[in-house]
């Protein structure tokens, strides 16, 4: 007996030092975390379908607002607001580029009430046993493409997706330090105002 409990203490002392596997969240655990912050602001990097790797600040405030500022030299912009995306491109003189914002499938989580668990609009829920993996699409447009987001628990928290667009292309982005709570000036999400600042 006494040989038994020798083998069996150092079992259990690698048993309790190994960490904790996290459950998978459900659709409504994600969904109400989405819900509940208005703001946030984080660094980002982000992992373009030609491999190339920018980095730059992201603001949100939900509902329908978000900001992609680049860092220098790239001085490009991205805004979405009033159910407008509007891409400031640091190479061109011209106009914004603009399209509605329920074409892309960041539009699903920026939604007044995000409910992933619509039907046939979660088409992945995986989990690694560390984060839980989350594919969601517009149910009646899934040619806009799919939004893959990927949440760490205990807490939960966001912390990277992919944007897979309808062609297939993907452009990832990882999350850093992602704050929430503070308040973020209307300007900041204002097109119309960028443009003129820009000169357009």
């Amino acid at each position: 007996m006494k040989h038994l409990r020798l083998l069996i203490l150092p079992i259990l002392w690698v048993a309790l030092s190994l960490p904790v596997a996290a459950e998978k969240l459900s659709l409504n655990q994600i969904s109400n975390y989405l819900n509940k912050f208005t703001t946030a602001k984080g660094g980002f990097t982000q992992i373009n379908g030609d491999g190339t790797i920018s980095t730059g600040t992201i603001y949100i405030r939900r509902p329908g607002r978000i900001r992609f500022e680049y860092a220098p030299p790239d001085k490009t912009l991205v805004l979405a607001s009033a159910g407008t995306v509007a891409i400031f491109d640091s190479k061109s003189n011209t106009a914004p580029e603009q399209y509605p914002l329920k074409r892309t499938p960041l539009g699903i989580i920026l939604q007044k009430n995000v409910n992933l668990a619509r039907a046939k609009m979660v088409v992945g829920h995986t989990s690694d046993g560390k984060t839980t993996t989350v594919v969601a699409q517009d149910p009646e447009h899934p040619d806009y493409g799919q939004i893959r987001l990927l949440f760490t628990s205990n807490p939960i928290e966001l912390r990277q997706w992919v944007i897979v667009d309808g062609t297939g292309g993907e452009t990832t982005l990882v999350l850093n330090e992602l704050g929430k709570g503070m308040k973020l000036p209307a300007r900041l999400f204002n097109i119309d105002l960028e443009a003129e600042d820009r000169g357009f």
